[in-house]
């Protein structure tokens, strides 16, 4: 999933989002990777897991799109699954 974040909420370090966005998903289900990325002057966070089933991956993107609201203002986000060598988006 990709999530574009805007302004942090007072006391919120910027060091603090990310790994709080992995260990959001990673109450529920295993997470493979995250990172940080500046495309258009935009932050993104990225945060790459595991999931069995489409509804399953959508939870746990919104449990995920939950945490970092209390961190940080989100804009839009995107839920992609990777087939085979392929990326397609689900939401």
């Amino acid at each position: 999933m990709i999530v574009a974040v805007g302004s942090l909420r007072p006391g919120v370090s910027p060091a603090d989002v990310l790994p709080a966005a992995a260990a959001a998903a990673a109450e529920l289900t295993v997470v493979e990777a995250s990172s940080v990325d500046v495309v258009a002057r935009e932050a993104r966070l990225t945060v790459r897991f595991t999931a069995d089933t489409v509804d399953e991956t959508i939870a746990v993107a919104e449990h995920v799109v939950d945490r970092i609201r209390t961190l940080a203002e989100v804009g839009s986000w995107q839920l992609t699954e990777r087939v085979g060598g392929r990326w397609f988006r689900r939401a």
